[in-house]
């Protein structure tokens, strides 16, 4: 496959698109920073693309809920050509606020019975307050594409409404289908999620959203103890990306 092309979508708000496009540089990939607006006036323009990622940030200041609007954006003028999209093998990824545009649009953690309806949240944290720190959380790569190994990863977070919630029997279909991608670890739940979900891919494992920022820890030089520990050529986040192109050249 030649370089994949990437499309970082941002909007009104977003604010980690910059470093979203280099994460994916830095693995191989061609990111272009593409405005909502633009794809909305030509959505077919989303067939040049191999990979779709929504940025974190805070779309639209996330004044009804977070990500809503957005995610109404997506499902009101963009649903056929996602659709089309995952449909056609294509890789997608939402961080924080993007998680929370793919949950809340359907995309994620998709259901056939259930079309392009939501039926999972995230919502305020337990704690009630803005959570901004670092975190542990551990993945399992059976299913999703983004996820490399079982290794415990340390990631900054950022958020209000963080908190993954789900009715108790989908929670169960999704830790049975292996769609829980990646859970907090080390008792670092920043904001009560239930079953400690960090993150969650649909039944393809190529669509994966979560809370934390691994496109905000891709130099050792990010980590907030850097200078006191032992170096590490790069940082945590870089292996999402990695994995991801790489089982897309590979496919």
């Amino acid at each position: 496959m030649a370089i994949p092309a990437v499309c970082v979508l941002r909007a009104a708000g977003t604010n980690c698109d910059v470093e979203t496009a280099y994460a994916f540089e830095l693995v191989g990939a061609k990111p272009t920073v593409l405005h909502v607006n633009r794809l909305r006036e030509r959505p077919a323009l989303l067939r040049e693309f191999q990979v779709l990622a929504i940025p974190g940030g805070f779309s639209y200041g996330d004044d009804v809920a977070s990500g809503r609007i957005f995610a109404n954006e997506l499902t009101t003028r963009l649903r056929d050509e996602l659709l089309g999209f995952v449909a056609r093998g294509g890789f997608a990824i939402g961080i924080c606020n993007g998680f929370q545009v793919l949950v809340k649009s359907g995309l994620l953690p998709s259901d056939a019975a259930a079309g392009t309806a939501q039926t999972a949240t995230l919502t305020d944290n337990t704690s009630g307050v803005y959570r901004d720190c670092w975190v542990r959380a551990a993945g399992d790569p059976r299913l999703c594409k983004w996820i490399a190994d079982r290794d415990e990863v340390e990631l900054p977070v950022a958020h209000a409404e963080g908190r993954f919630a789900a009715p108790p029997a989908l929670l169960a279909r999704l830790e049975a289908a292996g769609q829980v991608a990646i859970r907090y670890s080390g008792g670092t739940n920043p904001n009560g999620s239930q079953g400690d979900v960090a993150g969650i891919c649909d039944p393809t494992g190529r669509v994966f959203g979560l809370m934390p920022h691994p496109e905000r820890f891709l130099r050792w030089e990010n980590h907030p103890r850097w200078t006191r520990e032992a170096r590490k050529p790069e940082g945590d986040g870089v292996r999402f990306f990695r994995t991801a192109i790489r089982h897309l050249t590979a496919a």
